[in-house]
């Protein structure tokens, strides 16, 4: 397949005077959509502290430790046909750049939120909205968003379904609902039913065997989930796992929500029940010290190391399903660190996302979302900004109508939603001078 056809975009020719991925990157950067996500939680509430990471500071690690991975693959399969496949540095740090552009204010928590309020319409998925992003709001085409190239758009697609595809409406519990709505967290896909054209031109270089084969999903304890993903996708998500494994790891020891007592028993002890022959729990033991040194510097040596040390160790490995390379070569680590980078998840969920503390914050958030978009539905005109409202009022259907409501607060930061709520609910808040 000529890379000529994967670097077209939807609309328009390129000079190539430059790399089209690096215009890609170019495009990213510069896109308010980026911008805002300084704005976004990561997994620390925003105003805690300026040292801890955001969405935008995680995205530009990922993209990071993408090129670090897409690098030591280069060296490693340099002599080999699949060199030609593994993906530039331009390209693959867009990519990791994008990832998280489409995701709603407040975390997963405010994800949730906004699918509990599109539940009848579409529903609301972050990677979906990066898609539509992508596609359709950014700024620099009118009719087709950022006007991406085909591979760029390829890469991001975590989960090649339509929301309906993947959703099981049965596991949503309507009697709880809007007090807890917990059961509403949104099935992973990428595009909404409403943008699957983009879909389809995106995989138009693939025979229909291999598109029908990536398309597949299964049945999980909740939701419908795809199976597979593009090779340049595969990159950026091992660079995902490892960032939030490892970076999170780090906001949450320096702010001694994670001790060495819970490093022992819940990753030292762990390594060694799963892996009873590795030497003293493995590279847990090896950085123990250095993490909770008190000394900044000495931390972040540790965990330089152990970024280092999952990304020297992938692979690519040929799947034998699909026809075409970018579907059927994926990068994969060992089993051995698979396991050891989810223990570091675990302690990250467990010490972090899942105390009261941060839980409180992001349920106050949802609720915060739910009653901006419910007021906002009910008073479009009224308070809808007119750019938008111009925008709604195009629309053909009422599904349509909220999907304007919903990009509108999808793009928000928590900051700018949590002064938007105040400013519409508070009494004392709020003037004609206002600019929000």
């Amino acid at each position: 397949m000529s890379n000529i056809l994967w670097q077209e975009r939807k609309q328009g020719a390129s000079t190539r005077e430059r790399e089209d991925f690096a215009r890609d990157r170019a495009r990213i950067i510069h896109s308010a959509f980026f911008r805002r996500l300084q704005g976004k939680t990561q997994v620390l509430g925003l105003g805690e502290s300026d040292f801890y990471r955001t969405r935008l500071t995680h995205s530009l690690e990922v993209a990071q430790i993408a090129g670090g991975i897409v690098e030591d693959l280069q060296e490693k399969y340099q002599h080999t046909d699949y060199a030609k496949y593994i993906p530039s540095q331009n390209l693959i740090e867009t990519i990791g750049l994008a990832h998280d552009i489409g995701h709603a204010p407040f975390g997963h928590g405010g994800e949730v939120a906004l699918n509990y309020v599109m539940r009848d319409d579409g529903g609301f998925e972050g990677n979906a909205q990066t898609m539509r992003i992508c596609t359709q709001l950014g700024e620099y085409s009118e009719e087709d968003g950022l006007n991406l190239t085909r591979r760029t758009l390829l890469g991001l697609i975590k989960y090649p379904a339509t929301y309906s595809q993947v959703v099981n409406h049965t596991i949503y519990d309507e009697k709880k609902a809007p007090l807890n709505i917990d059961s509403f967290k949104p099935p992973k896909c990428s595009f909404f039913d409403c943008d699957s054209a983009y879909f389809s031109w995106i995989t138009t270089p693939f025979c229909s065997d291999d598109i029908k084969r990536f398309t597949e999903f299964n049945q999980t304890a909740s939701h419908f989930k795809t199976q597979f993903k593009s090779f340049d996708t595969s990159i950026m998500e091992l660079a995902d796992d490892i960032a939030y494994g490892v970076h999170d790891l780090e906001d949450a020891i320096a702010l001694h929500l994670i001790t060495q007592k819970h490093w022992q028993n819940e990753v030292i002890d762990v390594i060694n029940h799963q892996f009873p022959h590795y030497q003293r729990g493995g590279v847990a033991v090896n950085i123990s010290d250095d993490l909770f040194s008190g000394r900044n510097r000495i931390r972040k040596k540790a965990i330089s190391y152990l970024v280092n040390y999952f990304v020297s160790q992938i692979e690519i490995v040929k799947q034998g399903v699909f026809e075409h390379e970018l579907l059927d070569l994926k990068a994969i680590m060992p089993e051995n660190l698979c396991a050891e980078l989810t223990v570091l998840k675990n302690i990250v969920s467990t010490n972090v996302i899942e105390i009261p503390e941060v839980q409180t914050l992001v349920y106050k958030g949802q609720q915060m979302i739910v009653r901006l978009f419910e007021a906002i539905d009910s008073n479009p005109q009224r308070l809808l900004e007119k750019k938008h409202y111009d925008k709604y009022l195009r629309q053909d259907t009422l599904s349509a109508k909220r999907r304007i409501i919903c990009d509108y607060i999808a793009g928000d930061t928590d900051e700018y939603a949590t002064r938007l709520y105040h400013k519409i609910f508070t009494p004392s808040n709020g003037s004609v001078f206002d600019r929000l």
